[in-house]
């Protein structure tokens, strides 16, 4: 996962010492008298294509809304702003290499993404390199913002131009295992997870949180992402009798292991994350029925602060759905935009020629009511709002049983 290649890391650099030179040159020909517009560009990188694009369109799709919306309402005087999407694929090195072609453009003022969190890895220093703001709607790994040592409470933040609008697996992982033991009232269960960043992650976080609220682990699984055939691991969850298989992970290998395990007579449901909280997990998975997954956030159709969100949404016709993270890349995006517009407002209605890394020091201190609710960051870029929420699969549907901010969930208050 960390092993970057040299030469990578002397190219990033080469590029920013580039960027500290480019960054006055726009807006020639006129002295911001009327009529002329600065533009900026907000990168964006996703999994546009492949088995997690249902996600990543929806991300696309979102930051493309906030964006049109900026213009049409002229939010920062001044200034257009051009959304620059590239598709990651999922993969880290793609990642890499669509942060080192955004950084080196000299109007990208922030990166909205990625996905995955393996793929932030592998962002994150390029942004760094290049001082450029990188904000991710979806990435939920502790240890981007928090470093290695967070389980021991030693954090520190890694990065200083990196941001999310989701809160993280601590969070997340804490309360999936609260809320199995406490409402879904299951006494033992078998964990799987598919040794992938987010998904030893999340695994992690639920076990610790079930066991220490009583639940008894009764069995402990690796598979690989790439894995469909699940046979050996359908026989071992059988024999330990879990009341419930907790799996961390994506829904492109979720789905099929949920089907084999009730298959093969496993009667307990699948419970895992946010990469789990998918429609296409359900079209995958023809015994969906009671699998549980969370979710960072409240579901955005019962936020009075998404109902704009959604109509614009559907009036701009996209064809594909906004999917789980849709209203926080729209958060996040706008994000960047509050920053620019803080920027530009600061030195005098015009870009300044270090605007890169003032929109980071703007990212900083923004806050605003967001899609999600409130939009802020913590000392360490994490977004100040835990909500999670627990869904069912109920009669082909994702439904919403429980929300929660995990600091309230949590009684004894270790969030």
């Amino acid at each position: 996962m960390h092993h970057r290649s040299l030469l990578i890391l002397t190219t990033a650099v080469t590029a920013g010492a580039l960027t500290l030179t480019a960054c006055g040159s726009r807006d020639e020909g006129s002295k911001g008298g009327e009529g002329s517009k600065t533009s900026v560009t907000i990168g964006l990188d996703a999994p546009i294509t492949g088995e997690l694009s249902a996600l990543g369109l929806g991300i696309r799709n979102s930051a493309q809304l906030a964006v049109d919306n900026a213009n049409k309402a002229g939010e920062v005087k001044g200034v257009t702003f051009k959304l620059e999407p590239l598709d990651d694929k999922a993969q880290a090195n793609v990642g890499q290499q669509n942060a080192t072609k955004l950084a080196g453009d000299k109007d990208v003022l922030g990166i909205v993404g990625p996905l995955n969190s393996s793929v932030a890895q592998s962002m994150q220093q390029v942004a760094q390199q290049n001082g450029v703001a990188l904000i991710s709607p979806a990435n939920t790994t502790p240890d981007l913002t928090q470093g290695k040592d967070w389980k021991q409470n030693k954090r520190t933040r890694q990065f200083s131009t990196y941001f999310r609008t989701a809160t993280t697996d601590e969070v997340q992982g804490a309360f999936d295992g609260q809320f199995a033991w406490e409402k879904g009232k299951f006494k033992n269960a078998y964990v799987i997870d598919d040794q992938k960043t987010y998904g030893a992650g999340l695994a992690a976080s639920f076990k610790a949180q079930f066991t220490k609220l009583g639940g008894k682990v009764v069995g402990s699984e690796h598979v690989n992402p790439e894995d469909r055939d699940f046979k050996a691991v359908v026989a071992k969850v059988k024999a330990a009798k879990p009341d419930v298989v907790f799996y961390g992970g994506e829904y492109p290998a979720a789905g099929p292991l949920s089907q084999q395990l009730k298959d093969g007579g496993v009667t307990a449901p699948l419970m895992g994350g946010d990469g789990m909280y998918s429609a296409d997990y359900i079209q995958l998975n023809k015994k969906a029925q009671g699998d549980y997954a969370s979710s960072v956030g409240k579901p955005v159709e019962q936020l009075e602060s998404a109902k704009k969100f959604i109509a614009d949404y559907k009036a701009a016709g996209y064809k594909d759905r906004y999917e789980a993270y849709g209203g926080s890349t729209y958060d996040a995006t706008w994000a960047v935009i509050q920053a620019v517009k803080k920027v530009v407002a600061d030195n005098g209605g015009k870009l300044p020629s270090d605007a890169r890394k003032k929109v980071v020091d703007a990212l900083n201190k923004v806050s605003f009511d967001g899609v999600t609710g409130h939009v802020a960051f913590d000392q360490y870029g994490d977004t100040t709002n835990t909500m999670i929420t627990a869904y069912q699969v109920d009669q082909g549907k994702w439904v919403a049983r429980f929300s929660a901010e995990f600091k309230k969930f949590d009684k004894a208050g270790k969030s």
